[in-house]
């Protein structure tokens, strides 16, 4: 059927290229529209009027608080009686609530906007603070001083509120202020540009966007979609809010005049089809004279790295999506592809909104994980510590890229997970692991993370407020090993039962009782469906005690009190086989089962076959289960690092192509930079 016209249609150019198509939608396209929107708000995205209102009045009082803080402040600070009466400071949100996308629970994005002399770091971080801290009203008040865009989080009422501050160059704030005024940039420093620009950048969508409901319907839908699919995320590298809304509004500019249900699948099409890093942008790059550096991949080498550049509208432009990495890159991709194909059944009448957003099925998409404990005395210093712990979880994923030379793909996934039955406060994140896909396995090829893993954990331990029973446990599970608690009804699914022959397989290795060549004979014969199988009985366990200097780490203490420990503190997650008291996450092996001397006895390793699977040795090429636990800081050293040099980030020419859509909406290529790794003169892509 034809297009509709006269359906909300516009000429306008939208953007830095002319629209792909200005058709707007047939009948099909309004009744699937209807649908899209019944199934968004049967599926609770919206919330009621009553919950609208509460947060108004959350909105209200906050600024009441922060008006009276600095009144109160300007009186100490010794300013004459009109400053203390003229005396301001103003309440505006961001994000999704200044979107308009906002649904029940959800967060609410806010920033406090106060005259030049009430500062951030004492006045906001401390004197706010302690008024919050003595409200009733507020509970589980979190400040993080240290954040990219310093933020106090807290409960208002039960309603979840990050809280920024920004100090502009003003001594009175005016209630009716533009933030949009470049002028408010002046004289300020960079937290303080990065925590006003939420506002500007959610300012600037709306203006950049044809139709600004259909804008909002589509980017609902996509965002409980990216949720659904476990890429809703930005702190672990995947799509945040803002991503979200940048994707969704370059999509609304390429085609005008569409409805949500067609924006819906224009974004999959256009998405499986970008040539990433081509930047995704809403305008074109402002230049200004206030010298703040904005992304510009020519004159800044770091830019050039970024893999997936999604840049922000207002002055300074930004990459939103710095934090993604080759392997967040790749599921992120592979859910793109995934939705593609669903809306195009739903144009085909083969499918229903409803396939869309089947939930993505985390654990049992891999063989082997990584699982993240996190230990803390009460419940409040498990909510600072995880926090913490969880923002962290993207430099593990990036250091196991860099050391294994993107030959091992990590998934990180940000949901947590809670073992009610621990006495001590736990929760645990899990990381899916993989062989790159297409990638050819060399006999005795091996992943040697160890290092890797001690490098990690001690980043973590410098966190600025840590305290004695705050504790990381770092384990290497298999997919039986998946303990129930992360499963919705307490038990897990089940699956299809594995041919006979690799259960047998299974059953023919007594625990420690095969070992050398043999051994890994056996192994290869094993098919595995992402080429990455681990033993059954390996399950690492590895306590964090890389401890910063004046700390205390423990002293060291025999295998059997190590173990001892680790059960009272940790408790075990339910596996077959229990662990044993070897330690190591992997070692060098050699072809014949045997292990290359590291300086420490009692390393298991992880050897992978011809086949891309890997299964846990000790230094006689036994397989036994292994439990690593680092007590006293004798650690072995980063092999990748100290016996192989130190490696420094170039950029290198290579026959990697853009995206660039021209006037009458071809797609064009271009040579763009791709960043590699030299080590000692040798070059080797990421």
């Amino acid at each position: 059927m034809g297009s509709s016209e006269g359906v909300g249609t516009s000429s306008k150019q939208y953007g830095i290229t002319k629209p792909i198509s200005m058709a707007g939608p047939t009948v099909y396209d309004l009744q699937r529209t209807l649908e899209l929107e019944k199934f968004l708000a049967v599926s609770g995205l919206y919330e009621n009027n009553e919950e609208a209102a509460k947060r108004e009045e959350v909105l209200y009082r906050l600024g009441q608080i922060v008006k009276h803080w600095v009144k109160q402040l300007t009186r100490l600070k010794g300013y004459t009686d009109q400053m203390v009466e003229d005396a301001n400071a103003i309440i505006m949100t961001f994000g999704s609530y200044r979107l308009g996308v906002h649904g029940p629970g959800a967060d609410l994005d806010t920033i406090c906007i106060g005259p030049s002399y009430v500062n951030r770091e004492e006045d906001f971080f401390y004197t706010l603070h302690d008024i919050l801290a003595n409200m009733e009203e507020v509970s589980e008040l979190q400040p993080i001083p240290d954040a990219h865009v310093p933020v106090m989080k807290f409960k208002f009422d039960g309603i979840s509120i990050d809280l920024l501050y920004a100090s502009i160059s003003r001594l009175i704030v005016p209630e009716d202020l533009v933030i949009s005024d470049i002028t408010l940039l002046h004289n300020v420093d960079e937290p303080t540009v990065r925590s006003l620009n939420g506002c500007r950048v959610a300012d600037q969508i709306l203006k950049l966007v044809p139709n600004v409901e259909h804008f909002r319907t589509t980017l609902r839908c996509l965002k409980f979609w990216a949720k659904r699919r476990g890429i809703y995320s930005n702190v672990t590298g995947f799509l945040g809010g803002v991503n979200l809304a940048l994707l969704v509004a370059r999509v609304c500019q390429l085609y005008p005049n569409a409805v949500p249900s067609m924006l819906v699948s224009r974004f999959f099409r256009v998405y499986t089809q970008w040539r990433w890093p081509t930047p995704v942008m809403l305008c074109p790059i402002e230049e200004n004279q206030l010298g703040f550096s904005f992304w510009h991949p020519r004159k800044n080498p770091r830019d050039r790295s970024h893999l997936m550049p999604i840049i922000t509208p207002a002055y300074p432009c930004m990459n939103s999506s710095y934090n993604v990495s080759t392997s967040t890159l790749r599921v992120m991709m592979e859910q793109f592809q995934f939705g593609n194909k669903i809306c195009g059944d739903v144009e085909l009448n083969k499918g229903c909104w409803e396939d869309l957003f089947e939930p993505y099925s985390f654990f049992e998409s891999y063989t082997n994980y990584l699982q993240v404990d996190v230990v803390a005395a009460d419940v409040d210093d498990l909510r600072n510590w995880k926090g913490w712990v969880g923002s962290r979880l993207r430099q593990l994923t990036l250091m196991i890229e860099r050391d294994t030379f993107g030959k091992l793909q990590c998934h990180p996934y940000h949901h947590e997970y809670m073992d009610t039955s621990r006495q001590s406060a736990h929760c645990a994140f899990f990381v899916g692991l993989q062989r790159k896909k297409g990638e050819v396995v060399q006999e005795g090829q091996q992943f040697d993370i160890r290092g890797t893993i001690d490098e990690f954990l001690h980043a973590v331990n410098m966190y600025m407020f840590w305290k004695p029973e705050m504790e990381i446990f770092v384990s290497h599970v298999r997919r039986r090993q998946i303990p129930c608690y992360v499963f919705p009804d307490g038990y897990k699914r089940l699956r299809s039962s594995r041919p006979t022959s690799t259960r047998e397989n299974h059953k023919s290795f007594p625990k420690n009782e095969v070992s050398g060549t043999d051994n890994v004979e056996r192994i290869r014969k094993r098919k595995n469906n992402d080429g990455l199988g681990v033993r059954e009985d390996a399950t690492l366990k590895k306590q964090c005690s890389t401890l910063p200097e004046g700390r205390g780490a423990s002293s060291s203490v025999s295998d059997s009190q190590q173990l001892s420990s680790s059960e009272q503190e940790l408790g075990r997650t339910e596996s077959p086989e229990p662990a044993s008291n070897s330690s190591g996450f992997a070692s060098v092996t050699s072809d014949s089962g045997s292990s290359e001397d590291i300086g420490a006895d009692s390393m298991a390793g992880c050897a992978e076959d011809n086949t891309g699977g890997v299964d846990m040795m000790n230094n006689n090429g036994r397989f036994e289960s292994s439990t690593y636990e680092n007590v006293s800081g004798t650690l072995v050293k980063n092999r990748l690092t100290s016996s192989e040099g130190v490696f420094q980030h170039e950029l290198q020419q290579n026959a990697m192509l853009g995206m660039v859509l021209d006037s009458t909406g071809n797609v064009h290529s271009e040579v763009v930079q791709e960043p590699v790794i030299r080590r000692l003169g040798v070059a080797s892509a990421v």
